[in-house]
């Protein structure tokens, strides 16, 4: 009976025995396929580091989602598979690896390569200011401005701050410099006078009051001349500046500079003269138009009276270049003076200048300036280009022509300037297009007188 009681309680412990080893076989697998093992080094992972995902091995993936683990920095320059021992090894390396990125260098200029993330100090170094050090040859002197408009109030607030190598024809030098706020040529603003200095400095503030309309359409002059001890003024130079929206924009004033332009002594031809500047970039193949100003134009009250009276007779009216004396919308009394080269002329018409490009006496390309109101001086400063060849520019010619707006669409020609080589040009125009080519990329400015062409 005791043998019998022994076995009975053998088989039990034997038969617990198994269960617990059964179940402590499957609850490590169980284990081993829901849990990830951590490499050793892991915790010395940085957020600044890349870090490499890897999923488990091809039996783990089931619908229960898997559990990704991270390489440590010490090895994730390595590629590593998973084994079915549950060890990991490494895999054999790439035959091409990827180049590494050269160390930086300060001294490196802004086309050398450089590693991403790095600051680069030629990026932040400020431009030089050469304005006070660089003169051309030539120079009548260079001035400094700025000015800004105010649009609720409607006033152009402009600040002239100095003044550098004027060019007096004395020993000594008394400048002072008048604003004129074109087309209006009667009323001006003054400067003080600065007493014998050539490089004088001015800072002074000037105000004046105009209407938004019209801001766009006006041009600020500034004459600097020459006081000598008889009070007699003598012009050093002048500096025209077209009140174009870019100008304006923007809420802090910008400093301005422009080297002073002289005088033209040219008496002024019958129609007008007309003044802008060549240039042509051999390698870009690019033909640059600069239309600066126009002066002595003759205007046209009635278009349609003038067109019948040049029809009948071959020439203009006599007269009919005269504007009566008129007001503008702010009820400011203009000009009642007949119009002439050195007084402006103020109509309600519009004045704009025609730049087309002609190759064999046909028509490319044509472009056209802003129309300038009321006056017989109109400033432009409006830059035009045109793709040309080399080989094209010898049967090429630019035609400027001046033209004054009618009722509706139509428009009155003023005169007409061509500028060439020797199959359309002759005199200045020709010596203006030879030296456009013998200066490539150079501005070549030149005065010409206009012509007035029969209109179909």
């Amino acid at each position: 009976m005791t043998e019998q009681v022994a076995l009975v309680i053998g088989g039990i412990v034997a038969g617990l025995l198994l269960f617990f080893g059964v179940s402590c076989c499957l609850w490590k697998r169980i284990c081993a396929v829901f849990a990830y093992k951590e490499l050793p080094g892991t915790t010395a992972a940085s957020s600044g580091q890349g870090c490499k995902l890897y999923t488990p091995c091809a039996r783990t993936q089931s619908s229960r989602p898997s559990v990704p683990f991270m390489v440590p920095p010490s090895y994730q320059d390595r590629d590593w598979m998973p084994m079915n021992s549950r060890e990991w090894a490494q895999a054999p390396q790439d035959a091409h690896p990827a180049p590494e990125l050269p160390p930086y260098t300060p001294s490196g200029s802004l086309g050398d390569a450089c590693v991403v993330g790095t600051i680069n100090p030629e990026l932040y170094k400020f431009l030089e200011d050469n304005s006070e050090t660089d003169f051309p040859e030539g120079c009548l002197g260079r001035l400094w401005f700025s000015v800004e408009y105010q649009q609720e109030a409607e006033r152009l607030l402009v600040d002239l701050i100095k003044a550098q190598r004027l060019q007096a024809p004395s020993e000594t030098c008394s400048p002072l410099v008048k604003l004129h706020l074109l087309p209006d040529e009667r009323r001006f603003l003054q400067s003080r006078i600065k007493r014998k200095t050539a490089n004088p400095q001015f800072d002074e503030h000037f105000i004046f009051q105009v209407s938004s309309k019209s801001i766009t359409q006006r041009v600020l002059r500034f004459s600097v001349y020459h006081v000598d001890r008889q009070r007699k003024h003598q012009l050093l130079g002048q500096v025209f500046f077209p009140l174009k929206d870019e100008t304006l924009e923007g809420d802090c004033r910008r400093i301005i500079w422009r080297d002073l332009e002289a005088e033209s002594l040219e008496p002024p031809s019958e129609f007008g003269d007309l003044q802008f500047c060549l240039s042509y970039n051999d390698c870009l193949h690019r033909l640059t138009v600069v239309v600066l100003r126009a002066k002595g134009l003759q205007l046209q009250e009635d278009l349609s009276f003038a067109t019948a009276a040049a029809e009948s007779k071959g020439a203009l009216a006599p007269g009919a270049g005269m504007c009566p004396r008129s007001t503008t919308s702010a009820g400011q009394i203009l000009s009642p003076f007949p119009p002439s080269p050195a007084r402006g002329l103020h109509c309600s018409t519009g004045v704009s200048v025609r730049v087309s490009l002609m190759n064999h006496n046909k028509f490319i390309k044509c472009k056209k300036t802003s129309a300038v109101l009321g006056s017989a001086n109109p400033v432009y400063s409006e830059t035009f280009s045109f793709q040309a060849g080399p080989t094209e520019l010898d049967t090429a010619s630019l035609s400027l022509t001046v033209l004054q707006s009618a009722e509706g669409d139509k428009s009155h020609q003023l005169g007409r300037v061509v500028v060439g080589p020797y199959m359309y040009a002759r005199g200045k125009q020709l010596a203006h297009w030879n030296e456009m080519l013998n200066k490539p990329k150079e501005l070549v400015k030149r005065w010409h007188a206009l012509c007035r062409t029969t209109e179909p």
